[in-house]
């Protein structure tokens, strides 16, 4: 099967089909650079999607990415980025293993289909060349042969005519001796250009030409190898990075396997346990006769406060305000006196321990800096050692108000340790007389009044909220008397008092105030006889009556 002996007289289809294949392996060299495009932009947006879900640093949502399952989620935007470097790789070996490679056999090839089929046309005016002298001996030749014979003939017809002289007979024999001779002259010139051609055409239609033309079959044929061939890489590019792909999915179901329920479980409570104890139960009062009511031992604490007794609410505590106030949206107290006691504990405990990792680095840096100092003082020639007397000194002085910091949180620390309610309920009673010898004293930080919106905002120290004067309460209840109204007052707001303790007011409302606000931001108000409560202070406004603010 050769094309020179089989296709000898299909130059131009050759010339067509051979261009065909260099135009489709240049259509698969788009297809893969289009490819290649393709993955750079599949991994970008892999690597924005896994940026765009990473947590911010410093923020409250790389706080929230300690539960196993969040950081199961992280491990997963870990390997997609990792996953999405594996699409690169691709991109990248496709483009130096196959687009680099074939643009350069493309250029190699055009210019040996140039030279062939330059040789083939070379080759084709060769034997055209012959052709046009073949022809040309033969009609010369055909052209002596019939100017002798019309010679012949006119010396036959002057020879037989009698009236022509002699001499013009001898010089028509001349003349047809002469035609004769070129005729023959070109007879013989005819046959020796004619064995040529003949020898040319031979030459040209079994060697010129199928050498040519095997040289083009080679090379269409190496085409087609070397484009089997890059599909092979194509697919050898794609299998080499699936071992790496397949650990990127094996580490996200790895991280998927590390999620533990119970510990983010754990977490949680870790994260908004209070540190209070839930209330008790609330004894029942008999209103039918004469009793003192006391509040239960098991409430969360002894009392509100002078003159607040816990006659209809089970015990109005500040602590039990907790599950419904709303926090300060304003700065955080530097002791974190905003915050329930547990988890004031755990943000002291957290500031102590960051405390202590600079003092430790700046005693590091110290150390260093008292090293390089003595290396100074054995070898002058290095450098002055005063030159660092200066950086020493404050260095020292960071240390020692690194020091003095700590201590002040550590201070805080020791108190909400010591006043979380993990003792005993008789050491809470001993506690509750103790504190209500010892009036509590109110954060450096003030308490904000509750905003027109309805957000209570409480800043005021956690101890002074755990302290309560419980010798005081108890005396609010030596009476069976129901409070006497010292005022009255109008609601600013609506107020859904939907918590124990609270009463529900109308805007525009008018009620009786039976006690005043005590610094906490509560008023105690009532309706009717059956109806009474607390409601913010901020909520109405108070209009006491004059004996009242004479006593």
């Amino acid at each position: 099967m050769s094309w020179g002996t089989e296709l000898w007289d299909q130059f131009d289809n050759l010339e067509k089909h051979t261009q065909w294949g260099i135009d489709i392996l240049e259509k698969y060299i788009k297809f893969v650079k289009e490819r290649t495009e393709i993955e750079l932009s599949y991994a970008k947006q892999l690597r924005n999607l896994s940026k765009k879900y990473q947590p911010k640093k410093n923020s409250k949502e790389e706080e929230e990415y300690k539960y196993t399952s969040c950081k199961a989620f992280i491990s997963t935007l870990n390997e997609m980025n990792d996953y999405a470097g594996q699409h690169e790789v691709i991109s990248e070996n496709m483009a130096s293993q196959i687009i680099v490679d074939l643009a350069r056999y493309v250029q190699e090839l055009k210019q040996e289909r140039k030279s062939n089929f330059h040789d083939g046309r070379k080759a084709q005016q060769h034997i055209e060349t012959c052709w046009k002298q073949l022809e040309s001996s033969k009609r010369r030749f055909e052209r002596d042969c019939k100017e002798a014979d019309r010679a012949q003939q006119y010396f036959e017809k002057m020879d037989a005519d009698i009236n022509v002289t002699k001499a013009d007979v001898e010089k028509a024999r001349q003349q047809a001796q002469i035609r004769h001779q070129m005729a023959e002259d070109s007879k013989a010139d005819y046959s020796s250009i004619l064995q040529k051609f003949n020898h040319e055409q031979h030459e040209y239609y079994h060697t010129h030409i199928p050498n040519i033309f095997q040289k083009i079959q080679e090379m269409e044929e190496r085409r087609i190898v070397r484009i089997g061939d890059s599909m092979k890489t194509y697919a050898e590019v794609d299998r080499q990075v699936i071992p790496i792909i397949g650990k990127c999915l094996d580490g996200i179901v790895k991280a998927a396997e590390s999620i533990d329920q119970k510990n983010d479980s754990q977490l949680v409570i870790e994260a908004y346990k209070s540190g209070f104890e839930p209330p008790g139960d609330i004894e029942f009062e008999d209103y039918t006769q004469p009793m003192k009511r006391t509040v239960s031992d098991n409430s969360l604490s002894n009392s509100r406060g002078e003159g607040k007794p816990d006659l209809k609410f089970g015990g109005k505590s500040k602590g039990k305000l907790w599950p419904f106030i709303k926090k300060n949206k304003g700065a955080t107290p530097e002791d974190f006196s905003n915050l329930p006691p547990e988890q004031r504990r755990k943000k002291l405990q957290q500031k102590v321990d960051e405390l202590n990792k600079e003092i430790q680095k700046e005693m590091d840096q110290r150390d260093a800096i008292t090293k390089m100092k003595d290396v100074y003082l054995k070898n002058p020639q290095m450098g002055d050692p005063a030159s660092l007397d200066h950086k020493l000194a404050e260095v020292s002085q960071n240390i020692e108000k690194l020091r003095l910091e700590t201590q002040k949180f550590e201070a805080w620390l020791a108190e909400v340790e010591g006043r979380l309610p993990a003792r005993s309920e008789q050491t809470r009673r001993q506690s509750g007389l103790y504190d209500s010898q010892n009036p509590p004293t109110v954060n450096s930080c003030a308490q904000d009044r509750e905003s027109p919106d309805g957000s209570y905002t409480e800043e005021q120290s956690q101890e002074s909220e755990v302290k309560v004067l419980a010798t005081d309460f108890d005396d609010e209840f030596d009476d069976e008397e129901p409070l006497p109204a010292i005022g009255t007052c109008k609601a600013l707001y609506t107020f859904e008092g939907q918590n124990e303790g609270t009463i529900s007011v109308v805007e525009g409302e008018t009620l009786y105030v039976i006690e005043e606000d005590k610094g906490d931001g509560w008023t105690r108000i009532r309706r009717n006889e059956d109806e009474e409560g607390y409601v913010p202070t901020s909520y109405v406004e108070v209009y006491l009556d004059k004996n009242a603010k004479d006593s």
